[in-house]
C-alpha cells in the first residue's frame, strides 16, 4: 500500500543527496528562530567586508600601508558592484536549493578573503582580496540569500523578523568595527583581518547542520503553525474575517506604469549613494577636520551604525502612521543632521551627530522598502524591488569612491557634505510626491491603510 502524501511536502530539490534535508525537528522552539540566529552569525562573520566597516577601519590601513584613500575606496566600490551582478543570480538559486550550500560557500570565500587582505603586501593583493570577498559574501550572508531563507520560515511574524534582519546588520558591523579598531590598536590591522577569517571558517559546519530552504523540508509549518488539518481549524477560529491573503498585489508591469514606483526608485537609488558616501567618508573627516583621535572617530561611526536598530521601531510606528510619512520624518531630520555635521568640533557635537543620524537615517533604505511593499502587495514584490536593486547598488558603490574623489581633490569633506544635503532633499521631494497609486481596474479591490 502505498504511503499517503504527506501535505507539508512540496518535493523541493536535494541535488547533493543530503539525507539530512528530509529529518523532522524536535526542539522546544520553533526551529525558524534557529534559522534566524544562524543568519545573525553569517552575517556578522561577513560584516567586516562592508561599507560602513571598511570605513571605520581604513584609516588604520592607509596609515600603515601609505596606500591611498582613493584606491582603497575603489576596491569598496568595485567590490560593491560585483556583488550587485551576483545577487539576482544567487537570489534564484537560493529559491530552488536553499540558503545552506550557498552560505557555506558564502563562509569559505569570505574567510579565504579575510586570510588574504591579512597577507596583502601589494595593493592589487588588497584589490582582489576585497573585491570577491565583498562581492560573494554580501549576497550570500547579509542579503538575499539568508533573507528568502527567513521569508520562507516566516509568514505572520514575517515583518518582524524582516526587521531583526535589517537591524542586526548595522548592530553587527558596528561591533566589528570596534572590534578590528581594538586588535588594530595593540597588533595589527592585519591581526584583525585574520581572526575573522578563522571565525568564518569555525560557523561552517554549524551552518551546515541548522539552515534549510523551508520548513516544510523538516516536517513544520512557517511559524511553526500547527499541521494543515487541525491549523485550519485554529485558524479559522482565531483569524476569521482576516483580510491579509485577499491582499491586492500588482504585476511588474502594472508597478512601472505608476509614477510612484519611479519616484520611490530614484529615491532608493540616490539614497543609497548618500549613506554611502557619508558613512564613508566620516571617520577620515572627524580624525583630519574635526580633530578627534582615531579611536574617537571610529566609536562615533560605530555609534551610529548601531543604532540602526533603530528599524525595529519604524517598523512598528510605520503600522500606525504608514511608512511613507515615517520616511518622510526619516529624510527631514537626517538632512537636518548633514547641516549639523558640517558644524561639528568636538566630540560632545559628533556624539550628538552619530546619535541623531543614526536613529534616523539607518531605517531610510527598510522604509522604501516597506512603501513598495504597501504600494503594491506582496505577490510580486521581490519581482518589482529586483529592479530597483541593481541600480541601488552601484550608487552604493559609487558613495565611497567619489566620495574619496571629491574630498582629495577640495581638499575637505564640507562639499562633499553639500551635495549629499542636496540630494537627500531631493530624495525628500520625490516621497512627498509619491503618493499611492490609483489602483488597476481588474479583480476585487481590498482596502488598505492610506499612505
Amino acid at each position: 500500500m502505498n504511503s499517503p502524501p504527506n501535505p507539508t511536502s512540496n518535493h523541493s530539490p536535494n541535488p547533493l543527496g543530503w539525507q539530512g534535508a528530509s529529518w523532522r525537528a524536535r526542539f522546544p522552539i520553533y526551529y525558524g528562530w534557529l534559522v534566524l540566529a544562524m543568519a545573525f552569525l553569517a552575517a556578522f562573520g561577513a560584516t567586516g567586508m562592508t561599507q560602513v566597516a571598511m570605513g571605520g577601519i581604513q584609516i588604520f590601513i592607509t596609515d600603515d600601508t601609505g596606500w591611498s584613500r582613493t584606491t582603497v575606496s575603489l576596491a569598496v566600490t568595485s567590490g560593491s558592484w560585483l556583488g550587485g551582478f551576483f545577487s539576482p543570480f544567487l537570489g534564484g538559486l537560493a529559491d530552488r536549493y536553499g540558503p545552506r550550500w550557498l552560505m557555506a560557500m558564502g563562509l569559505i570565500v569570505a574567510a579565504v578573503a579575510f586570510i588574504s587582505l591579512g597577507e596583502a603586501q601589494l595593493i592589487w593583493q588588497f584589490f582582489i582580496a576585497y573585491m570577491f570577498g565583498r562581492a560573494v559574501s554580501n549576497p550570500t550572508l547579509i542579503g538575499v540569500v539568508p533573507q528568502t531563507s527567513v521569508v520562507n520560515f516566516f509568514r505572520r511574524r514575517r515583518n518582524v523578523t524582516l526587521g531583526l534582519m535589517s537591524a542586526y546588520r548595522p548592530i553587527g558591523a558596528a561591533i566589528t568595527i570596534q572590534i578590528i579598531s581594538l586588535i588594530a590598536a595593540r597588533q595589527s590591522w592585519r591581526a584583525a583581518f585574520r581572526y575573522l577569517g578563522i571565525f568564518n571558517m569555525a560557523l561552517i559546519l554549524p551552518l551546515i547542520f541548522i539552515m534549510r530552504r523551508q520548513p516544510e523540508d523538516i516536517g513544520l509549518l512557517p511559524d511553526g503553525a500547527l499541521p494543515r488539518r487541525e491549523e485550519t481549524r485554529v485558524t479559522t477560529l482565531r483569524d476569521a474575517g482576516s483580510s491579509r491573503d485577499a491582499e491586492f498585489s500588482w504585476t511588474v508591469r502594472e508597478a512601472m506604469g505608476t509614477r510612484a514606483f519611479w519616484l520611490i526608485g530614484i529615491s532608493t537609488v540616490v539614497g543609497a549613494w548618500t549613506t554611502g558616501a557619508t558613512g564613508f567618508s566620516l571617520v577620515p573627516y572627524l580624525h583630519e577636520e574635526v580633530g578627534l583621535s582615531k579611536t574617537q572617530s571610529v566609536g562615533v561611526l560605530s555609534f551610529g551604525t548601531f543604532l540602526s536598530v533603530s528599524n525595529l521601531f519604524w517598523g512598528y510606528l510605520a503600522d500606525r502612521i504608514t511608512p511613507r510619512r515615517c520616511l518622510l520624518i526619516c529624510l527631514l531630520v537626517s538632512s537636518g543632521m548633514v547641516v549639523f555635521l558640517i558644524q561639528v568640533n568636538s566630540m560632545v557635537g559628533a556624539m550628538v551627530f552619530a546619535l541623531v543620524w543614526g536613529a534616523f537615517s539607518g531605517s531610510i533604505g527598510s522604509l522604501e522598502h516597506m512603501v513598495l511593499a504597501q504600494y503594491f502587495g506582496r505577490r510580486h514584490y521581490g519581482a518589482i524591488t529586483g529592479i530597483i536593486q541593481p541600480f541601488s547598488t552601484f550608487t552604493l558603490g559609487l558613495g565611497p569612491a567619489v566620495a574619496a574623489i571629491l574630498v582629495t581633490v577640495v581638499g575637505r569633506a564640507g562639499p562633499l557634505y553639500l551635495v549629499v544635503l542636496a540630494l537627500q532633499l531631493a530624495v525628500m521631494l520625490c516621497v512627498f510626491l509619491a503618493g499611492a497609486p490609483a489602483r488597476p481596474s481588474r479583480g476585487p479591490v481590498v482596502s488598505s491603510a492610506s499612505a
